[in-house]
């Protein structure tokens, strides 16, 4: 199972954007992004679901929660 950080970055990746793309997406320094994809700070859910609106994933999905 893909834990959060991970499944940011792919689906950063996939959208096409950077990391400074998506701090100014979120209105947000580039070094308080990056800590979300380096696993050392978790956003708030108001934010998480930013982040999923702007990468078009689910919440689960961005998570990395899968589904017996």
């Amino acid at each position: 199972m893909c834990n959060f950080s991970q499944s940011l970055k792919r689906y950063r990746e996939i959208y096409g954007a950077t990391q400074k793309q998506m701090a100014e997406k979120l209105g947000m320094t580039p070094n308080a992004y990056q800590k979300y994809e380096l696993g050392t700070r978790e956003p708030k859910l108001s934010t998480l679901i930013e982040i999923a609106d702007i990468l078009e994933v689910s919440l689960d999905d961005l998570v990395g929660r899968i589904f017996p």
